[in-house]
């Protein structure tokens, strides 16, 4: 019954994790259509390739894990697509500090230390060693709503803060940590629940931020009040007689 339990979440943290990895693709779109980055940053896009990367390694050699190669395998695939449409219409400075960025961490980063740990250490220190660069890297992934929380914070509005990413991120940091208690995986474990922690906050904010959307008529009788208010504290000007 355990091992259907382990099988059903795995199943499901693949679905959510497949929905946080396509969640960009209205960006991408964007970026077909205008031909342009805009101010888009690829460091998200490249930082989560990486992670995908050691999490398909760690799904692979660890006996019965792997539901969590095949959904990242997924996510790897999504990830290039992403960033060659952002190399194919970056200006020459952006495309130049991606393309560095791609080999430097998705290329010769991960080959080194895939590497290093299938050749230097063998059985439970290499999926440790594996598992290790996993939870560092997702820490890192879940730790960057913390400047969009910030945000909601300062401007006491949940503008900036999609409720529906937050949402998946929160679902999905919940399954994959009661995957991880269900199979005794520690490292699969610690960053989700820390995503799970992140995603449990970031819907608290949005219930103490959010405010409805006022209707047409109600933003405009607010302008023409503050208008008015405005006209009754601009004293008028003196006319001008000409003498």
């Amino acid at each position: 019954m355990a091992i259907n339990f382990v099988v059903i979440f795995g199943l499901l943290g693949n679905v959510m994790s497949g929905l946080v990895y396509v969640s960009p693709a209205n960006v991408f779109v964007r970026i077909l259509r205008r031909r342009s980055t805009e101010e888009f940053e690829s460091v998200p896009y490249v930082s989560k390739l990486l992670n995908a990367y050691f999490w398909v390694y760690y799904g692979l050699i660890k006996p019965n894990s792997v539901l969590v190669a095949t959904v990242n395998i997924f996510g790897a695939v999504v990830e290039i697509v992403f960033l060659t449409i952002f190399l194919l219409f970056a200006p020459p400075r952006m495309k130049a500090r991606t393309a560095m960025l791609v080999v430097a961490l998705n290329v010769a980063f991960p080959a080194a230390a895939i590497l290093l740990t299938q050749f230097l250490l063998h059985g439970d220190q290499r999926i440790d060693a594996a598992g290790l660069l996993c939870s560092v890297f997702s820490m890192i992934a879940y730790a960057s709503p913390l400047s969009a929380m910030k945000t909601v914070v300062a401007l006491k509005s949940v503008e900036y803060m999609p409720f529906l990413l937050s949402f998946i991120l929160f679902l999905n940091g919940g399954i994959w940590t009661l995957y991880a208690i269900l199979a005794k995986d520690l490292f699969v474990g610690i960053p989700n629940g820390t995503g799970f922690l992140f995603g449990t906050a970031q819907l608290i904010l949005y219930a103490i931020y959010w405010k409805p959307s006022k209707p047409s008529k109600q933003v405009s009788d607010d302008l023409e009040d503050q208008q008015h208010i405005r006209e009754a504290l601009i004293p008028a000007s003196k006319p001008i007689i000409a003498e």
